[in-house]
């Protein structure tokens, strides 16, 4: 910083090309600082880890899968600024329009600390495009996010606690992604934890990434039991409707988006859809989170 304010000594009235390039350094210095700091904001376990994201259509039918469509676009274009992967692992199409459920692996530095706050239920308030009346609508979606967790953490699962189906896969809007019985759908039975895979073609690959997202969901449910208000918070699991929102997206009457734990808010509701603003809420949840702990 103190060599920026030395150059901008240097630089004379006029010298437009110089102080683009030093306003320009100075965007970056603020930008790498901004990420410094957020880095100490990540004190758990797995932050550094990839996530496993899935999102599930709640109360609402169409409505709710249309809105859970508008997430996942939400959370792609979001990680596509972040520079990370995001290989869908399984989807399911809605029956006339947007998703009933899909599930993503989020790779990327720090990907379950920035994203671990979006667990939860998403609640959408709109003008209906579905309904010829232009009436107001309430939908609601269910997020969850967890760590992947590394080979090196042991989680002992046996044969004989596993169901393993295999289906043909489909693909969005009803199109076969294959003409084989190449999708996994695994069943841990002890747990009632079920996990499906249908992103490739090979059935052992799909069998692959299914038995990860086990052992992470696995791992995870071991982890909540452990922490007792999580734990708590993990066996009434609330409903995906009214009242259990974490965050509100309201297009109409008025533009604004609400973070109900941290009480952050903006009125740039298409800034967060397009994934550009969503950081100002994950960045909060990770203050929130920090200053819970003091």
């Amino acid at each position: 910083m103190e060599t920026l304010q030395e150059l901008s000594s240097l630089i004379e009235d006029g010298d437009v090309a110089s102080q683009a390039e030093l306003q320009a350094s100075l965007a970056v210095l603020i930008q790498e600082t901004a990420k410094l700091e957020q880095r100490t904001l990540f004190q758990g376990e797995f932050d550094a880890s990839n996530a496993l994201l899935s999102i599930t259509a709640g109360a609402g039918g169409t409505e709710s899968c249309d809105w859970a469509a508008m997430l996942f676009r939400m959370y792609t274009r979001w990680a596509e600024t972040k520079g990370f992967k995001r290989p869908v692992l399984d989807y399911l199409a809605g029956e006339e329009a947007g998703i009933k459920s899909v599930t993503m692996e989020i790779q990327g530095e720090y990907a379950y600390g920035l994203l671990q706050s979006e667990t939860g239920v998403h609640r959408l308030v709109r003008i209906s495009p579905f309904d010829s009346n232009k009436r107001r609508h309430t939908s609601f979606v269910a997020v969850d996010v967890i760590p992947e967790i590394s080979e090196e953490i042991p989680i002992d699962i046996q044969e004989k606690d596993l169901r393993i189906d295999v289906y043909r896969a489909g693909g969005p809007g009803g199109q076969g992604v294959n003409t084989t019985d190449s999708a996994v759908r695994i069943t841990h039975l002890p747990t009632g934890i079920v996990v499906q895979c249908q992103n490739e073609r090979s059935q052992l690959k799909n069998k692959a990434s299914a038995m990860k997202v086990l052992k992470a969901r696995l791992h995870e449910a071991e982890r909540r039991k452990r922490e007792e208000a999580a734990a708590k918070h993990h066996a009434e699991k609330q409903k995906i409707e009214w009242g259990s929102q974490i965050r509100s997206y309201v297009l109409q009457p008025y533009q604004m988006v609400k973070d109900h734990r941290t009480d952050t808010e903006t009125g740039k509701t298409q800034g967060v859809l397009d994934g550009e603003d969503l950081d100002l809420f994950l960045d909060a949840y990770l203050r929130w989170k920090a200053q819970k702990k003091t």
